[in-house]
């Protein structure tokens, strides 16, 4: 049985509909998702600071030691080469953590595409306060009256199915990847180029090149607009959208080390930057482990997580919205970004890994392997 779209109410908000996938557009129903645990009994929320428990006793500690050492070892291993920090979060607690020996555990780093979920928290705290509608066309004010694009919804352009041209790098069969060369590439001029002053403008030149929910494509200049129309929505400009943040994400979850990256525009480069400390990225996977809700408050609407790691098919089963998703028996989805960086997600462990580095994009895969062999770690057997 196929799943209903969002039907619009008054208030812009989307009307229940079965399931996790309430402010999706119809698509084939996948595998059951696992559920969300709930913060353990007892376990402070780490707003001000993370509470640190021991592993398991099943984890094969000297394993988990031999894994550390190598990935924080001098000189810096060939097939990762830099890891800045590591934090491993189980129910609710620190069970592991190292730092590079010039790095501490209040040092800040590039997300690079790690940003695109926090624009997903961003978007869904708007539908949560009834000010967006997934089910609407993305307002773009540089298409004119009658462009095809003016169809695109904000759901497609989260779920990466919008139908517009973006070349921004090829998969290779390990997990690594290459980036296009400038002249065959989107992301670079857009980031580094004649759209670094305006990203949100130059995707806007984006052409259309398939019908919305043909095909899936990595987008990040569809993150940018969609965290324009963020700002729009706000208001205030480039403070009202840093006020924003800080009163309605990031103050409420403590992650004090956050600091949005903003183009000459004025527009929060929402596809990728934003600096946080590996702990404060831990704090952001936990709210989509406990479901979008902190310490008793409600930060994303409900059903929101569940929504975010619902593959979308046309993905291959890869891709949410704005969340990777890792097929499998521990329910893994995951924000990911240049460089290796990672928040593995796992709604079976109750568990949250961060890895932040510098890993040249075709050695990512080793980074990828490693993080696996982290969270095998913590799986109990015949989990």
């Amino acid at each position: 049985m196929g799943r209903l779209p969002p039907q619009s109410e008054p208030g812009g908000l989307a009307q229940p509909g079965p399931g996790p996938a309430r402010y999706a557009a119809p698509m084939p129903a996948a595998a059951p998702l696992l559920p969300l645990p709930p913060q353990p009994a007892g376990v402070a929320w780490p707003t001000r600071e993370w509470p640190r428990a021991e592993p398991d006793p099943r984890v094969d500690r000297g394993a988990l030691e031999k894994l550390l050492d190598h990935a924080f070892s001098l000189p810096e291993p060939d097939d990762m080469e830099r890891t800045h920090s590591l934090v491993i979060v189980q129910r609710g607690a620190i069970v592991a953590e190292r730092h590079a020996h010039d790095a501490g555990p209040d040092d800040a780093f590039h997300s690079w595409s790690m940003a695109k979920s926090i624009t997903n928290a961003l978007v869904g705290i708007l539908v949560r306060q009834g000010k967006l509608d997934l089910a609407r066309p993305i307002p773009v004010k540089e298409w004119p009256e009658g462009d095809p694009r003016r169809r695109i919804t904000i759901d497609q352009m989260l779920r990466m199915v919008d139908g517009l041209r973006f070349r921004e790098a090829e998969h290779l069969g390990d997990g690594g990847v290459r980036y296009h060369p400038p002249d065959e590439s989107d992301v670079i001029p857009m980031l580094f180029g004649e759209g670094k002053d305006d990203v949100a403008g130059f995707a806007a030149t984006l052409p259309k090149v398939a019908e919305p929910e043909e095909r899936w494509n990595y987008n990040s200049g569809g993150s940018n607009l969609l965290s324009r129309l963020v700002g729009e929505t706000v208001g205030g400009g480039p403070e009202g959208m840093r006020a924003f943040m800080r009163r309605e994400l990031f103050a409420p979850l403590g992650m004090t080390t956050a600091r949005p990256g903003f183009d000459a525009a004025g527009t929060f480069v929402g596809g990728s930057h934003c600096h946080c400390s590996a702990r404060d990225f831990a704090r952001f996977g936990t709210l989509y482990l406990r479901d979008g809700v902190w310490d008793g408050e409600r930060i994303l609407p409900e059903g929101w997580a569940d929504y975010s790691r619902t593959a979308s098919p046309q993905s291959g089963g890869i891709y949410g919205a704005h969340f990777w998703v890792i097929p499998g028996s521990l329910g893994l989805f995951n924000c990911g970004g240049m460089g290796g960086q990672r928040i593995l997600i796992s709604p079976k462990l109750d568990l949250v890994l961060v890895r932040l580095g510098k890993t040249a994009p075709h050695k990512v895969g080793a980074v990828i392997q490693f993080c696996r062999k982290l969270v095998d770690l913590f799986r109990p057997t015949g989990g």
